[in-house]
């Protein structure tokens, strides 16, 4: 139980971090470009070149972190993805796109 809740606030703290790409990242989000998706990554909702790009390389950075992640609290990258996927489902913004578990994207 404490591991879960430790790999929950390391969770938490990674969808709050700030990246190189948050300006851009808020953007396309605001303008229906990409949503999150229960599986702990960005998608792409609007195919466009540069939504393309920054999901990609935002993408990247996540798995990155959701495996160091996982490796310090003994669990497996999916279980780790899907709970920061969980979690930023629910901070996503109200007009923003999330992926439902059925696969639609829906506005929040």
């Amino acid at each position: 139980m404490m591991k879960i809740i430790k790999v929950a606030l390391m969770v938490m703290a990674l969808t709050m971090a700030g990246s190189a790409f948050a300006l851009e990242l808020d953007q396309a989000k605001t303008q229906g470009l990409v949503g999150e998706q229960p599986n702990g990554y960005l998608g792409v909702v609007k195919a466009t070149p540069e939504a393309v790009q920054l999901v990609s390389e935002v993408n990247e950075k996540r798995r990155q972190a959701y495996e160091r992640i996982a490796r310090q609290n003994g669990i497996t990258l999916e279980q780790v993805a899907n709970l920061a996927g969980q979690k930023a489902i629910e901070k996503t913004a109200g007009g923003e796109y999330v992926k439902t578990p059925d696969g639609q994207w829906i506005k929040k």
